[in-house]
Protein backbone atom coordinates (compact mmCIF):
# COMPACT_ATOMS: atom_id res chain seq x y z
CA UNK A 1 0.00 0.00 0.00
CA UNK A 2 2.98 2.30 0.52
CA UNK A 3 4.64 3.74 -2.56
CA UNK A 4 8.43 3.29 -2.69
CA UNK A 5 10.61 6.40 -2.59
CA UNK A 6 12.65 4.98 -5.47
CA UNK A 7 12.81 1.95 -7.71
CA UNK A 8 10.13 -0.40 -8.95
CA UNK A 9 8.60 -3.67 -7.89
CA UNK A 10 7.66 -5.90 -10.81
CA UNK A 11 5.64 -9.08 -11.02
CA UNK A 12 5.23 -10.91 -14.32
CA UNK A 13 6.63 -7.85 -16.09
CA UNK A 14 4.12 -5.44 -14.52
CA UNK A 15 5.28 -2.45 -12.44
CA UNK A 16 3.26 -2.89 -9.25
CA UNK A 17 4.29 0.48 -7.84
CA UNK A 18 1.74 2.10 -10.14
CA UNK A 19 -1.11 -0.27 -9.32
CA UNK A 20 -3.78 0.17 -6.63
CA UNK A 21 -3.88 -2.58 -4.00
CA UNK A 22 -6.99 -4.29 -5.39
CA UNK A 23 -5.30 -4.59 -8.79
CA UNK A 24 -2.20 -6.13 -7.20
CA UNK A 25 -4.45 -8.82 -5.73
CA UNK A 26 -6.10 -9.33 -9.14
CA UNK A 27 -2.64 -9.85 -10.65
CA UNK A 28 -2.15 -12.80 -8.30
CA UNK A 29 -0.43 -11.60 -5.14
CA UNK A 30 -1.84 -12.60 -1.75
CA UNK A 31 -0.61 -11.26 1.59
CA UNK A 32 -0.61 -12.79 5.06
CA UNK A 33 0.31 -10.00 7.52
CA UNK A 34 2.30 -10.60 10.68
CA UNK A 35 -0.36 -9.16 12.93
CA UNK A 36 -3.72 -10.76 13.47
CA UNK A 37 -5.57 -8.57 10.98
CA UNK A 38 -8.78 -10.55 10.77
CA UNK A 39 -12.09 -8.72 10.50
CA UNK A 40 -12.83 -9.33 14.17
CA UNK A 41 -16.59 -8.68 14.18
CA UNK A 42 -17.23 -10.77 11.08
CA UNK A 43 -17.59 -14.55 11.04
CA UNK A 44 -14.85 -16.87 9.85
CA UNK A 45 -16.85 -17.53 6.68
CA UNK A 46 -17.34 -13.81 6.04
CA UNK A 47 -13.60 -13.27 6.45
CA UNK A 48 -12.91 -16.01 3.92
CA UNK A 49 -15.43 -14.56 1.48
CA UNK A 50 -13.65 -11.20 1.76
CA UNK A 51 -10.56 -12.91 0.38
CA UNK A 52 -12.46 -13.81 -2.80
CA UNK A 53 -13.47 -10.28 -3.71
CA UNK A 54 -11.77 -10.07 -7.13
CA UNK A 55 -13.80 -11.31 -10.09
CA UNK A 56 -11.81 -14.45 -10.90
CA UNK A 57 -11.70 -15.57 -7.26
CA UNK A 58 -15.40 -14.83 -6.75
CA UNK A 59 -16.34 -17.20 -9.57
CA UNK A 60 -14.36 -20.06 -8.02
CA UNK A 61 -15.04 -19.23 -4.36
CA UNK A 62 -17.04 -22.38 -3.57
CA UNK A 63 -14.34 -24.71 -4.88
CA UNK A 64 -11.61 -22.63 -3.23
CA UNK A 65 -13.54 -22.61 0.05
CA UNK A 66 -13.74 -26.41 -0.05
CA UNK A 67 -9.98 -26.59 -0.62
CA UNK A 68 -9.31 -24.13 2.22
CA UNK A 69 -11.45 -26.23 4.57
CA UNK A 70 -9.42 -29.31 3.57
CA UNK A 71 -6.22 -27.47 4.49
CA UNK A 72 -7.62 -25.97 7.71
CA UNK A 73 -10.53 -28.16 8.89
CA UNK A 74 -10.81 -26.24 12.17
CA UNK A 75 -12.02 -23.21 10.20
CA UNK A 76 -14.94 -25.13 8.75
CA UNK A 77 -16.02 -26.10 12.24
CA UNK A 78 -15.87 -22.46 13.28
CA UNK A 79 -17.25 -20.83 10.13
CA UNK A 80 -20.11 -19.11 12.03
CA UNK A 81 -17.89 -17.96 14.90
CA UNK A 82 -16.72 -14.34 15.13
CA UNK A 83 -13.13 -14.19 13.89
CA UNK A 84 -12.03 -12.04 16.81
CA UNK A 85 -12.84 -14.86 19.25
CA UNK A 86 -10.47 -17.37 17.58
CA UNK A 87 -7.18 -18.27 19.22
CA UNK A 88 -4.01 -16.67 17.87
CA UNK A 89 -3.13 -19.78 15.88
CA UNK A 90 -6.62 -20.06 14.45
CA UNK A 91 -6.48 -16.41 13.42
CA UNK A 92 -3.17 -17.06 11.62
CA UNK A 93 -4.81 -20.01 9.82
CA UNK A 94 -7.68 -17.74 8.87
CA UNK A 95 -5.28 -15.13 7.47
CA UNK A 96 -3.55 -17.75 5.32
CA UNK A 97 -6.89 -19.18 4.20
CA UNK A 98 -8.27 -15.72 3.39
CA UNK A 99 -5.22 -15.01 1.23
CA UNK A 100 -5.67 -18.37 -0.52
CA UNK A 101 -9.27 -17.43 -1.33
CA UNK A 102 -7.92 -14.81 -3.76
CA UNK A 103 -6.27 -17.64 -5.75
CA UNK A 104 -2.78 -16.14 -5.61
CA UNK A 105 0.15 -17.04 -7.81
CA UNK A 106 2.46 -15.53 -5.19
CA UNK A 107 1.77 -15.69 -1.45
CA UNK A 108 3.65 -13.23 0.77
CA UNK A 109 3.75 -14.31 4.42
CA UNK A 110 5.12 -12.03 7.10
CA UNK A 111 6.32 -13.61 10.37
CA UNK A 112 4.38 -16.87 10.32
CA UNK A 113 5.58 -17.92 13.78
CA UNK A 114 5.16 -14.60 15.60
CA UNK A 115 3.47 -15.13 18.96
CA UNK A 116 2.48 -18.74 18.33
CA UNK A 117 3.16 -21.92 20.31
CA UNK A 118 6.01 -24.06 18.91
CA UNK A 119 3.76 -27.03 18.08
CA UNK A 120 1.39 -24.82 16.11
CA UNK A 121 4.36 -23.24 14.31
CA UNK A 122 5.54 -26.73 13.26
CA UNK A 123 2.07 -27.54 11.94
CA UNK A 124 1.85 -24.27 10.00
CA UNK A 125 5.28 -24.83 8.43
CA UNK A 126 4.22 -28.36 7.48
CA UNK A 127 1.02 -26.96 5.94
CA UNK A 128 3.04 -24.44 3.92
CA UNK A 129 5.28 -27.22 2.62
CA UNK A 130 2.24 -29.25 1.55
CA UNK A 131 0.71 -26.18 -0.06
CA UNK A 132 3.89 -25.49 -1.99
CA UNK A 133 4.17 -29.10 -3.13
CA UNK A 134 0.51 -29.49 -4.12
CA UNK A 135 -0.07 -26.17 -5.91
CA UNK A 136 1.73 -23.81 -8.23
CA UNK A 137 1.75 -21.03 -5.66
CA UNK A 138 5.14 -19.42 -5.04
CA UNK A 139 5.67 -18.46 -1.41
CA UNK A 140 7.84 -15.67 -0.01
CA UNK A 141 8.20 -16.03 3.73
CA UNK A 142 9.68 -13.35 5.98
CA UNK A 143 10.55 -15.15 9.18
CA UNK A 144 12.82 -14.68 12.20
CA UNK A 145 12.82 -18.42 12.93
CA UNK A 146 15.76 -18.87 10.57
CA UNK A 147 16.19 -22.62 10.97
CA UNK A 148 12.51 -23.42 10.32
CA UNK A 149 12.38 -21.03 7.38
CA UNK A 150 15.49 -22.47 5.75
CA UNK A 151 14.26 -26.04 6.29
CA UNK A 152 11.12 -25.06 4.36
CA UNK A 153 12.65 -22.89 1.64
CA UNK A 154 14.42 -23.49 -1.64
CA UNK A 155 16.32 -20.20 -1.37
CA UNK A 156 17.13 -17.92 1.52
CA UNK A 157 18.02 -14.27 1.92
CA UNK A 158 19.42 -12.78 5.11
CA UNK A 159 18.48 -9.13 5.46
CA UNK A 160 20.15 -6.77 7.90
CA UNK A 161 19.42 -3.06 8.14
CA UNK A 162 17.28 -3.18 5.01
CA UNK A 163 19.85 -4.86 2.76
CA UNK A 164 20.57 -8.42 1.66
CA UNK A 165 23.83 -9.54 3.29
CA UNK A 166 23.73 -13.25 2.41
CA UNK A 167 21.74 -15.23 -0.13
CA UNK A 168 21.80 -18.67 -1.62
CA UNK A 169 20.27 -22.11 -1.65
CA UNK A 170 18.48 -22.70 1.62
CA UNK A 171 20.32 -25.97 2.27
CA UNK A 172 23.69 -24.23 1.83
CA UNK A 173 22.66 -21.48 4.25
CA UNK A 174 21.30 -24.05 6.70
CA UNK A 175 24.69 -25.79 6.71
CA UNK A 176 26.74 -22.57 6.92
CA UNK A 177 28.73 -22.19 10.14
CA UNK A 178 28.45 -18.39 9.92
CA UNK A 179 24.66 -18.56 9.63
CA UNK A 180 24.41 -21.10 12.45
CA UNK A 181 26.62 -18.96 14.72
CA UNK A 182 24.79 -15.72 13.93
CA UNK A 183 21.16 -16.83 13.75
CA UNK A 184 20.56 -20.17 15.43
CA UNK A 185 21.21 -18.93 18.95
CA UNK A 186 24.16 -21.20 19.73
CA UNK A 187 27.80 -20.87 18.82
CA UNK A 188 29.22 -24.06 17.41
CA UNK A 189 32.60 -25.49 18.44
CA UNK A 190 35.27 -25.37 15.78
Amino acid sequence: MLRPAAGVITFNGLDLTKEPVHKIVEHGIGMVPDERKVFREMSVLENLEMGAFCRQARRARHATLSRVYEIFPVLEGRKSQQAGTLSGGEQKMLLIARALMSQPKLLLIDELSLGLAPLLVQNLFRTLRQLYESTEIAIVLVEQNVRAALELADRGYVIENGGIVVQGKAQDLLNSKDIKDAYFGVALKA
